[in-house]
């Protein structure tokens, strides 16, 4: 990669996207730290310099075209390019979710930022990340949106969700789109779920640390040049479509 590697971390002012960017900017690599919430994103930037990263705020809601416009020519001004970005930002949209039941405005928020965003987000940065000369494009998504698993007896998938989970298999297969059409660069794109972690996102109900939840992602980050592309990982392996 460049000299000094460039990430941009998208929901990165707390839980598991600011693990994920403190665990890379460990590495010595300069952090872009995504965020809507502009005090939070402050926050974070000054913990993550505080504990020695070179990290900088990017205001961003990956719901937003202008948003998004706007911080890739941020990263492009202040950074000068873009070696990996990890699409972390999500949310679950509350339940109950029964398909009988749930207001399809929950489904279509849960879209719009967890599938919609992705897109809207990767597209924006993708000029940048064909500059460089390992990019990689980590998608956060979960093992509740593997049909596999959720239609397999007796494994565990949390509570019916007709929002959140539809929308991680959503993800999952816009994931694949992507590593079709870019199979021709040199851009790994993949997919990582970084277990039942105790964060806001499910009222801190579980039970992995954010620190262990982020894992995955860095990872994936720091694949070398022939690693897997198209792939769905947690830290055990490889997880079933």
């Amino acid at each position: 990669m460049s000299a000094q590697t460039i990430a941009l971390v998208t929901g990165a002012n707390k839980g598991i996207g600011y693990e994920i960017a403190a665990g890379l900017g460990a590495l010595g690599w300069r952090i872009g730290v995504g965020a809507r919430d502009s005090q939070r994103r402050d926050t974070a930037v000054e913990k993550l310099r505080a504990a020695g990263t070179d990290a900088f705020g990017v205001p961003l809601d990956v719901t937003d075209d202008a948003s998004v416009a706007a911080a890739a020519e941020l990263i492009a001004d202040h950074a000068g390019g873009l070696d990996v970005l990890v699409n972390n930002a999500a949310i679950t949209g509350g339940m109950p979710q029964t398909p009988t039941t749930v207001d399809p405005a929950t489904v279509r928020a849960a879209v719009e930022t967890n599938v919609i965003g992705v897109i809207r987000v990767t597209n924006a940065m993708l000029p940048l990340l064909r500059g460089s000369a390992s990019p990689r494009i980590v998608n956060m998504s979960s093992s509740v949106g593997s049909l596999t698993l959720q239609t397999t007896p007796g494994t565990e998938t949390g509570p019916i969700s007709a929002a959140y989970s539809a929308s991680k298999t959503f993800l999952n297969a816009v994931t694949i789109q992507y590593v079709k059409e870019l199979s021709d660069t040199n851009i790994l794109i993949n997919c990582g779920c970084p277990g039942f972690t105790a964060t806001d996102l499910n009222g801190f109900r579980g039970v992995r640390t954010p620190q262990q939840g982020a894992a995955i992602a860095i990872r994936l980050a720091t694949l070398p040049d022939d690693g897997p592309t198209g792939g769905f990982f947690d830290d055990a392996g490889t997880v079933p479509w």
